[in-house]
């Protein structure tokens, strides 16, 4: 079985919407697109540089679309990227779709059972950036691995957030952690069963 592993940049109040970029997603009004920028070291970039080693990815239709229109070109910076197999979940996009087509290796599927056929079939780890309305959808459905976070201190506010509507009960163990010299903590968390509880007045 492959694992599905989450991996994203949030702030201290959940959001993930547009780390890396003022164009990158100014839906719903959001004025802080590019809120990462301010916080990358040699640290922080060692950290990236690993978590982009080869893999398969999982995309909802949003980022899909907006990294079709920019690592077909700049594959370079991140290796494998065009070659390995992206599959992008999305009811309306069509598999004939020329940017689809285009973007070698890319996989339109359609439902959660498309998502677990492959998390139950043989392969690589499939990773997942950004798509926080498919991270919604997996960790409703208990299908997260495994969750791969960069807590960067600031507040937004507004915007999209990692853990919104649908997220259920669930306990995970942290694995790895650093913090960098800017003050972003990573942390990666691994799945560890149902949520404990316990009584502090007793």
């Amino acid at each position: 079985m492959r694992k599905i592993i989450v991996l994203s940049m949030i702030t201290l109040d959940g959001v993930m919407q547009a780390p890396g970029g003022p164009e990158e997603d100014k839906s719903e009004g959001f004025k802080y697109g590019g809120w990462v920028a301010p916080y990358g070291d040699d640290e922080y970039n060692k950290v990236v540089q690993k978590e982009l080693q080869p893999a398969d990815y999982l995309l909802g239709r949003k980022t899909f679309d907006i990294w079709v229109d920019y690592w077909p070109e700049h594959g370079e910076f991140w290796p494998g990227i065009n070659e390995r197999t992206k599959y992008v979940l999305s009811k309306k996009l069509k598999k004939t779709d020329p940017k689809v087509k285009g973007w070698k290796n890319s996989v339109v599927i359609r439902t959660v059972g498309d998502i677990k056929k492959i998390k139950s079939g043989k392969g690589s780890d499939i990773l997942v950036w950004g798509s926080s309305k498919l991270v919604q959808l997996l960790l409703k459905n208990d299908l997260v691995d495994e969750l791969r976070l960069k807590i960067h201190p600031l507040t937004l506010g507004k915007g999209k957030k990692l853990f919104d509507i649908g997220t259920i009960p669930a306990a995970f163990k942290l694995v790895e952690n650093v913090i960098t010299p800017s003050g972003v903590i990573i942390a990666y968390y691994k799945r560890a069963g149902k949520v404990k509880t316990g009584d502090l007045t007793v």
